[in-house]
């Protein structure tokens, strides 16, 4: 067991008139398995780095430990996988990486593969179980959920469980409390470190906060029963110094003094209870209530998938999938990574309308949607799906769609409400609300952190007006007390929405109807 030290340390992005951390000390202890949570853009990632001694930093971080970062960068992905795991641990032996590939149910034959014909989830596993080779070494996972399905969630986290000394970045609930022993996090105010999991966190901040609203309450009151008190008390003094003469002089006078010094004491009291208060609510998140104006349509059912299958070329991507969307469907698409979710999903925002109920039209060559998809030269995998089966869809239908993709985004939120027809105050609101702050409202989109640009995209689509919400994976990379906001507007509005999500807890709290891939 060693500890790292973390002391004054203070850091600013060069040119940033805001300092990301402000005199932060505290203590890690290597032997931990810490799940780091915190809203996007308090700096996880940059203390992460700061550890790594990418930046300049003014305090101390002191370790007798190496650090190591997850997602190692493979520079040569045509590589074969062995190759990789040899890059990240020179001196490892091949019993010893075939045993954590076994831990984490992934057949040893991919080490012979390229490194690049493996699935995204496959790769995940293959970086972790190569890092947790070497010796000596600190892991820093940073979001490693967000390539895995839930199954390949499941076991990560069972996987990590049995390994410790690391930081693990990720604001998957489920993922957390399977893995952790040790809860970092950034709130408005500061940095803690408490013991347990994430639910166990969580459960201690909601008990903290809600004593400190009646504190908070509680002082109000009193600060204001003090003033009245102060009040009355100068006010009787000013009337006995009023009604001095030469006789009674000396009576009035004492009674003055009582008086004054009853008011001094008063405000004094009133002093240590506003900076009493002025201690509380520091770190109470902010969370406001969403909202959205979803279009009705005139169809019960706003889509139908009969048999659908669809191929890229040679290979089948989807085979013989049949559901319906209704008006006021959640709908969550399961299945494992490669099962075409997306596929679906996008084969629905191109898709043609049949003749074959009488809710649609067999004239509509596709619904009107919004999104990634109208973007003009977007070069998605799917923009002219090959399918067979039968899709039909409302005459109609407007379709708000949420991708995946954010690389995209860039230059400043004026311009992108503008190009995308959404009223800009309504989108700036929305986007506060999430925690983006005024001054991050004026960046250019580029320097947003990842779960920042997710929100940008889903305030997007709660201002468009659309019969139907579509949204791939919203929340990669989006801050828990943010998913928490999006559960609570999901569940008040009741909006039509299709979508892919690998967080166990919002799949089971948001989701109507549930469709297996």
């Amino acid at each position: 067991m060693s500890l790292i030290n973390i002391s004054n340390l203070t850091f600013a992005y060069e040119g940033s008139y805001d300092n990301i951390f402000d005199n932060v000390s505290f203590q890690i202890d290597t032997d931990w398995k810490l799940g780091f949570t915190g809203r996007n853009g308090r700096g996880k990632t940059t203390f992460l780095n700061l550890l790594l001694g990418k930046y300049d930093y003014s305090g101390v971080i002191s370790s007798s430990l190496t650090f190591d970062y997850f997602p190692y960068e493979v520079k040569n992905k045509q590589a074969t996988s062995k190759e990789v795991v040899a890059a990240v641990c020179p001196d490892y032996r091949e019993w010893e990486i075939i045993k954590e590939l076994s831990l984490l149910e992934v057949p040893e034959e991919v080490l012979e593969r390229p490194y690049n014909s493996l699935s995204n989830g496959e790769q995940t596993k293959l970086l972790l179980a190569a890092l947790f080779l070497n010796k000596n070494r600190f892991l820093l996972i940073d979001e490693p959920t967000n390539h895995l399905d839930m199954q390949g969630r499941e076991k990560v986290s069972r996987y990590l469980d049995s390994k410790k000394g690391y930081i693990l970045v990720s604001h998957d609930r489920t993922f957390l409390d399977g893995c952790v022993d040790h809860i970092l996090s950034i709130n408005r105010a500061n940095i803690e470190v408490q013991k347990g999991n994430f639910s166990s966190w969580h459960k201690n901040k909601q008990l903290r906060d809600d004593f400190e609203i009646a504190e908070n309450k509680k002082i109000k009151r009193n600060i204001k029963r003090l003033e009245a008190s102060a009040r009355q008390s100068a006010d009787w003094a000013d009337k006995v110094e009023s009604v001095k003469t030469g006789r009674t002089m000396a009576y009035h006078g004492e009674q003055s003094r009582r008086m004054q010094k009853r008011r001094l004491n008063l405000e004094r009291r009133q002093n240590s209870a506003i900076e009493e208060k002025s201690k509380l609510l520091k770190n109470l998140e902010k969370a406001d209530n969403l909202k959205i104006t979803q279009l009705s349509h005139h169809a019960n059912i706003y889509a139908a998938l009969r048999n659908i299958s669809i191929t890229y070329g040679e290979k089948q991507a989807v085979e013989n999938v049949t559901f319906t969307i209704e008006r006021g469907d959640r709908v969550a698409l399961y299945g494992k990574n490669g099962s075409g979710k997306s596929s679906i999903i996008k084969l629905l925002c191109r898709g043609r309308a049949c003749p074959s109920r009488p809710d649609y039209t067999g004239e509509l060559s596709r619904p009107d949607y919004t999104g990634e998809l109208s973007r003009p030269g977007y070069t998605g995998e799917l923009s002219r799906p090959s399918y067979t089966g039968e899709l039909n869809v409302a005459s109609g239908l407007k379709i708000s769609y949420v991708s995946q993709d954010t690389a995209f985004l860039a230059g400043n939120l004026k311009d992108f409400a503008t190009a995308n027809n959404i009223d800009e105050s309504l989108f700036k609101a929305i986007l506060r609300k999430l925690d983006l702050s005024r001054i991050q409202l004026e960046k250019d989109m580029e320097e947003f952190s990842g779960g920042q640009k997710k929100k940008v995209l889903i305030a997007r689509s709660l201002c468009e007006k659309a019969h139907l919400l579509i949204w791939d994976e919203p929340l990669n990379f989006i801050d828990v007390i943010s998913r928490m906001q999006i559960e609570e507007l999901l569940l008040i509005h009741k909006p039509t929405i299709l979508f892919v999500e690998h967080d166990s807890i919002f799949c089971d709290k948001i989701a109507t109807k549930k469709v297996m891939l």
